[in-house]
């Protein structure tokens, strides 16, 4: 069994909804109890997302600039800023491990998924 079995087609289909969900979501849960950044900043990571996947060099890319394995380090980058934010804004309680739960989940999907060129891509 590959460990590794979200291809790019995949990943971006991953990063258009995970954009709509850091949009959204925050606004549904009513995130910014403990600081306004927890709702604002979700809220920005989903437009960064839908920018750099339009950046991207995979399938769903549309100005295909920014190479797959650049794009799974910013996911890393963004994954590790969900982490720490709780801690640099001091969030607390559901803002908190909104943050928590979105970098593992961050971490889960690099760790899952092929490196593959847009060319080698089956």
């Amino acid at each position: 069994m590959k460990l590794r079995f979200i291809s790019p087609t995949l990943h971006g289909l991953i990063d258009y909804g995970a954009a709509v969900g850091l949009i959204l979501i925050p606004l549904a849960l009513g995130l910014g109890d403990s600081s306004p950044i927890a709702l604002w900043f979700s809220v920005a990571t989903g437009v960064a997302v839908i920018v750099v996947s339009v950046l991207t060099n995979y399938r769903y890319g549309i100005i295909r600039t920014i190479p797959f394995d650049g794009h799974l380090t910013i996911d890393l980058l963004a994954a590790t800023a969900f982490m720490a934010a709780p801690f640099l804004f001091g969030f607390e309680g559901l803002d908190a491990h909104y943050y928590w739960i979105n970098a593992a989940v961050v971490y889960l999907v690099v760790a899952l998924t092929e490196n593959k060129d847009l060319n080698t891509e089956q």
